[in-house]
């Protein structure tokens, strides 16, 4: 899909456990400048349901699972994380929504940005005619 795919991370495995090394612009396309996790979600309620005009983002399931279902105006996809050496690469005017969140789970976003609330497209009516003049 456009804008947005998994990424396989190195699992360094030894009698001590597990390593995963992440590397901005080696191992995520981009400088990451915010890490952020998302825990301890209620059971049902979903999260997302918006797109970053120009942030890029890789999320990463370090415990339990979730399901991402990402959209862009010409294409759909559905991925389920559940493997701390996968990333979710998204994009640019991708819009992505978070759900199923099993107990437990703790999921990780590596950012290219700071925080900034008017990055962020909320309502997918207006996402769609600004990403429809992008695809």
């Amino acid at each position: 899909m456009y804008n947005c795919s998994l990424l396989k991370f190195i699992n360094l495995k030894n009698k001590y456990g597990n390593l995963t090394p992440i590397e901005e612009t080696v191992d995520v396309p981009f400088n990451i400048k915010r890490i952020y996790y998302i825990s301890k979600v209620p059971q049902g309620l979903n999260r997302g349901s918006h797109a970053h005009r120009k942030l890029h983002q890789v999320l990463i399931c370090l415990n339990g699972s979730v399901k991402v279902k990402v959209k862009n105006p010409k294409e759909e996809s559905e991925f389920i994380l559940d493997d701390a050496t996968v990333g979710l690469y998204i994009g640019p005017y991708t819009w992505s929504e978070m759900y199923e969140f099993s107990e437990g789970t703790v999921l990780l976003v590596l950012a290219s940005d700071f925080y900034n609330e008017s990055e962020y497209i909320r309502n997918f009516d207006i996402y769609m005619e600004e990403a429809n003049k992008r695809y």
